[in-house]
């Protein structure tokens, strides 16, 4: 039986139990003390159904970047819902031109935009128009270039073809066999993977290893790489200098179409307005989700460069065009909430808050390097990582019971913080932290100084 609805007495821990699945955990503790409920939220900080207040140093799931309770965005939704909530982009509505034409402004050039709903999908969809773009521009008689290449450790999506590109092993785990055509390299992650060598040194090892991936496979039958600027959940991996471009240069000479996955990254996350606008190297598809909207309304974008664009374009009743379709991707309630959400944005120079506070914090964050349990602090802006290891010079993870002792500590102290588990078996050791990025300097304190607690907290220290 299903508990009361009533709006006078309802259990909403005895209904969670009884109909909802959640993400990411196992639910037989639930049994005894259900998931914490959340209620309201404004700023940086959420309350649940007891009236608890918690600093959200994620941002949900990496996403609300300016915040909650932005009433403008909701007066946007409902004045869009009034005038027009739902048309598909089989035609068209002006919040959906006007956002894509924003995206490639922002962007700095040509291209055409594609809306779906996650980046899960964004992602599913650059895959797509990546084979579709070789079938229709290689020379007769060449094969297919269908496969793809991503990076150990990166994310990618939960949907098939996008875990595909996901390697992280927890993630697939009673999942395969995937989709075939799908390859991995190691990915540049100089603190762990470096074996001493300087970082320029590592670097080139990394493009080395990605070339001979592409002549061992053939460069004729690959389409596309697709990196994260910097890996996010995979452990808020920062690339060394000089490595994106590199991955750009190998792209260009053998002819294989460069993915940036901005799907965290993107939207002032970083810093920067996008990624990789730190290094400067663009890439030829790029696809958006999360912060796109602030998480006020589920919008992803897959953007391309007018020269794959142009390769789709043929006579009416040819078969070139882009055969994909998503009933809910780019409404109008969700374009419009995007198009405000940027503005925001940009009015209240959020991105450079974020490089400002990115700083501030992780110069707080650098304390923590002098406990033994710590053997790494990086990040740009508002996407930071901490990487617990037992022991600083072997830099064997720390035990997955001790680093979940950590954030239940925070948990404790009404902050909530990421990590970055189902991942790699046994390497689920890095604490991420990804604030909204109004956060202020008080709040940052509080945020650094409730880690620096929980982790001298741990035995031994």
């Amino acid at each position: 039986m299903f508990a009361s609805l009533s709006p006078e007495k309802t259990d909403l821990g005895k209904m969670d139990a009884e109909s909802l699945w959640h993400p990411l955990v196992q639910h037989k503790p639930f049994s005894q003390k259900p998931p914490k409920c959340m209620a309201r939220g404004v700023g940086c900080h959420v309350t649940d159904t007891n009236g608890v207040e918690y600093f959200d140093g994620i941002s949900g799931l990496w996403c609300v970047n300016v915040g909650y309770g932005r009433q403008e965005l909701a007066e946007v939704a409902y004045e869009q819902m009034v005038d027009l909530a739902y048309f598909p982009l089989t035609m068209s509505h002006e919040p959906g031109i006007r956002l894509a034409h924003k995206l490639l402004e922002l962007l700095g050039y040509e291209g055409k935009v594609f809306f779906s709903t996650s980046g899960s999908e964004a992602n599913e969809t650059a895959f797509k128009i990546a084979r579709q773009y070789h079938a229709q521009t290689a020379p007769a008689g060449s094969g297919p270039r269908y496969k793809i290449i991503s990076r150990y450790r990166g994310y990618h999506g939960h949907t098939m073809g996008a875990l595909s590109a996901t390697a992280q092993a927890e993630r697939k785990l009673k999942y395969e066999p995937l989709v075939p055509g799908f390859f991995h390299v190691s990915p540049p992650y100089h603190y762990r993977l470096g074996n001493g060598q300087p970082e320029d040194v590592y670097n080139a090892a990394c493009l080395q290893e990605l070339e001979q991936t592409i002549l061992y496979e053939g460069a004729e039958s690959i389409a596309a790489v697709i990196v994260e600027p910097i890996i996010s959940g995979g452990g808020v991996i920062v690339p060394p200098e000089g490595y994106l471009r590199g991955v750009r240069d190998i792209c260009d000479r053998t002819g294989i179409l460069l993915i940036y996955d901005e799907v965290v990254n993107g939207f002032g996350r970083t810093g920067k307005m996008f990624g990789h606008q730190h290094w400067g190297v663009e890439p030829d598809i790029i696809s958006f989700a999360k912060g796109l909207t602030s998480g006020y309304m589920p919008l992803s974008a897959t953007v391309v460069k007018q020269f794959i664009f142009e390769a789709f374009l043929d006579d009416p009743g040819s078969d070139s065009h882009f055969r994909h379709v998503t009933t809910y991707g780019g409404t109008p309630v969700c374009t419009a909430v995007s198009l405000r959400s940027i503005e925001i944005l940009e009015r209240e120079n959020l991105c450079e808050q974020a490089a400002e506070m990115g700083d501030y914090l992780l110069g707080k964050l650098q304390r923590l390097l002098e406990h033994p349990n710590v053997g790494d602090v990086r990040g740009k802006g508002l996407l930071l990582g901490v990487e617990l290891v037992k022991d600083k010079v072997s830099k064997e993870p720390l035990a997955g019971d001790a680093v979940a002792s950590v954030t239940k500590y925070c948990m404790g102290k009404q902050v909530i913080i990421g990590r970055n588990t189902n991942t790699i078996p046994g390497f689920t050791n890095v604490l991420i932290l990804a604030p909204p990025l109004v956060m202020n300097r008080d709040e940052a304190d509080r945020l650094a100084d409730t880690l620096h607690e929980a982790i001298f907290a741990l035995p031994g220290s």
